[in-house]
């Protein structure tokens, strides 16, 4: 509408200007100025077409923000109205089976569920995408198969990829704290280039001679892509019969335990047999002994000390500093006990104690961010070991520069399978996912206290 009637504005003009240079042409050839009347004429066509210069101008502006709202239209939703519709898939009692939905579509042919679950794939690919706009990223563009039958994955609801940083069962406290990316589709291992010795400058020995020439060499790290799956036979009759939601029984379940098996690899992977490597098993980090016949957090030896080493050499080895301490929640809570000569506590609740203070107390969790330390926020997290060592009963507390350490994940998958236990009336539902995860990019960003002083503390 606003770009037609610019248009005819546009012409509208072209007439007036037509209009002054015929009225301007008899002054021109006789070289005289124009009469009063002529000069009455000329102003009042101007204004006219001043004024037109003026609405056009407006609605050309409103025309280019139309133009733009479009595109961000078009780039977020795909160009359709955005309607907030509730969610297909919801949580509680009253919600709707995505398990039942996909059983029946993928083996009834149930058109009904089969559009519920396309409907609902669409919904949180918007979703997502509106996340990654409001964050300042370009959104992605998801292929999502639906296909009932024909091998097509179907995408759990938006509410259960939210189970997956939940802290149950436990859950994934190191993981989140990593660089995430989107796991890229076709690859089963991830190839990261790295510059292995640079450049070299040196002084100039004297004018017109040689300059310093030392060529780099480079390499790369590389991670292997991880499935991460797991499964669950349902009872027919519980996927057709049943009033309850299992999807919250079976599914989030299912996540609760993924996301404890990726943290897990994440700590302590092994890198063989289809794992990942893992923080504490990746080689060429840095190294603190911590040995201490009656461990300490303060004093010459103690836990301070050690964290404050292992720091130092990130610094001196990185040149960037840690951004997290990790440690177990027992080796925390020890910590919170422990007190100096006077029998005054050294981490306590609240920031600007007693001049002895060596940590600050946030809040008592069973696992996350608890406090700082040094100037880093302390986390713990129950999925660091606390079998290591000659006796099997140490805890590793780690300090790291938690950016350097790529997680890559892809989108969780839901499959439906009758095959092999019709015979039982059972339904066999499976939650899968690829992961890849990089700590090698630069060794020296984790310091690692080991050591006697960890052996299981003392309360």
């Amino acid at each position: 509408m606003s770009r037609t009637l610019v248009q005819t504005l546009v012409e509208r003009r072209a007439e007036k200007r037509g209009k002054l240079d015929e009225l301007l042409r008899t002054p021109v050839a006789e070289e005289r100025d124009l009469t009063q009347q002529e000069r009455e004429t000329f102003d009042a066509i101007a204004a006219e077409i001043g004024e037109i210069d003026e609405r056009v101008a407006e609605l050309s502006d409103l025309v280019v923000r139309d133009e733009q709202a479009a595109e961000v239209s078009r780039r977020v939703v795909g160009g359709t109205q955005v309607i907030r519709e509730p969610e297909v898939y919801r949580k509680g009692p009253h919600g709707r089976s995505f398990i039942r939905d996909m059983w029946n579509a993928r083996q009834k042919g149930d058109r009904d569920a089969h559009e519920r679950l396309q409907r609902n794939n669409k919904m949180r690919a918007d979703a997502l995408e509106r996340l990654a706009v409001q964050d300042g990223q370009l959104p992605e563009q998801r292929a999502i198969s639906t296909t009932g039958g024909a091998g097509g994955e179907l995408v759990p609801p938006l509410w259960l990829e939210q189970e997956f940083i939940k802290f149950v069962r436990p859950g994934r406290i190191t993981a989140n704290l990593c660089h995430a990316s989107e796991l890229p589709m076709g690859t089963d291992q991830i190839n990261i280039p790295k510059i292995l010795t640079g450049t070299a400058t040196a002084p100039q020995a004297s004018q017109n001679t040689g300059v310093q020439q030392t060529d780099l060499t480079t390499g790369s790290v590389s991670s292997p892509v991880v499935t991460i799956a797991g499964g669950q036979v349902v009872a027919l009759q519980l996927i057709e019969q049943s009033p309850l939601n299992i999807d919250e029984i079976v599914l989030s379940d299912l996540a609760a335990d993924y996301a404890k098996q990726l943290n897990t690899q994440v700590i302590s992977g092994s890198g063989t047999g289809g794992t990942m490597t893992g923080i504490l098993t990746l080689s060429g980090t840095q190294s603190v002994a911590w040995t201490q016949a009656t461990p300490a957090l303060g004093g010459a030896g103690g836990l301070y000390s050690k964290l404050g080493n292992g720091i130092q050499l990130i610094h001196t080895s990185r040149f960037l500093p840690p951004t997290a301490i990790l440690m177990h929640p027992r080796r925390w809570a020890w910590a919170e006990t422990q007190s100096d000569s006077q029998g005054r506590p050294l981490v306590v609740p609240l920031a600007g104690g007693p001049l002895n203070v060596l940590a600050n107390l946030d809040e008592q969790v069973s696992q996350g961010l608890v406090g700082s330390m040094l100037g880093l926020p302390v986390y713990v997290d129950p999925l660091l070991p606390v079998n290591l060592g000659a006796g099997t009963n140490q805890d590793e507390i780690v300090a790291a520069k938690m950016d350097d350490l790529w997680l890559w994940e892809g989108q969780i998958k839901a499959e439906a399978f009758a095959q092999t236990y019709a015979q039982n009336m059972s339904v066999f539902v499976r939650l899968y996912n690829y992961a890849s995860f990089q700590p090698g990019r630069y060794p020296q960003s984790i310091a690692s206290i080991t050591g006697t002083g960890a052996v299981t503390p003392v309360f």
